[in-house]
């Protein structure tokens, strides 16, 4: 019990430093370069970062079974998971929708996403794109949907799913985009909830990195 509450504090002070920072960045009008997609430094920092992090959810789960605690297993029926992940993308969209309306805009807001491709910068971009897609998912739902809804878990799957996903929003440093991405967040635990896998949470978060990824190249 005292290991697991040690755990939960350090999963804390996790998202509250990152939580922080990433506030601190947006508020202070820091804003990523444009051609951020196309530039080494970015996905060289962004394989920094998430190396970071992933020696975190190592340090968090020393002395536990991960594959258990983290639910790196299939899922009990991927009919299941690929239903409420058709569930997931809807309220997404329904969410997007409400921001749009009031005048936000999640995806300029974040500054991720290129407005066009560049041919001259090819190996540059899938350098991103792989950061994007394959190594954002992986870490970040070891670290939340992993890590966090398995300390949370015993409070409740509910408030469980909702604190992970409010978690994972507020470490995205995001203001307009806040209810998107907290929707995302709530709706992937959700998926880790009803699963029992962490499998179908990183394929749809690397589906929906990827499809913005490609419609942000193809507008």
């Amino acid at each position: 019990m005292y290991r697991l509450k040690a755990r939960l504090i350090g999963w804390s002070a996790f998202v509250c430093f990152f939580a922080t920072l990433s506030y601190a960045s947006h508020f202070s009008g820091e804003k990523p370069p444009k051609d951020v997609a196309y530039r080494w430094d970015s996905s060289i920092l962004g394989l920094i970062q998430y190396a970071i992090v992933f020696g975190v959810v190592w340090l968090l789960t020393l002395g536990l079974d991960r594959r258990e605690f983290l639910a790196v297993r299939r899922p009990a029926s991927w009919w299941r998971a690929t239903g409420i992940a058709a569930l997931v993308l809807v309220a997404i969209l329904v969410a997007g929708w409400a921001v749009a309306v009031f005048g936000g805009d999640p995806e300029k807001e974040q500054g991720l996403i290129p407005e066009s491709f560049n041919s001259h910068k090819i190996a540059q971009f899938a350098a991103f794109a792989a950061i994007v897609t394959v190594v954002a998912p992986i870490v970040e739902e070891l670290m939340f949907r992993g890590v966090g809804y398995g300390l949370l878990e015993r409070f409740g799957r509910t408030p469980a799913v909702i604190l992970v996903g409010i978690a994972f929003a507020l470490t995205h440093g995001l203001v307009a985009g806040f209810p998107v991405i907290a929707t995302f967040g709530i709706g992937l635990a959700y998926l880790r909830s009803r699963t029992d896998s962490i499998y179908p949470c990183i394929l749809l978060h690397a589906s929906f990195n990827a499809a913005g990824l490609a419609i942000g190249v193809a507008g």
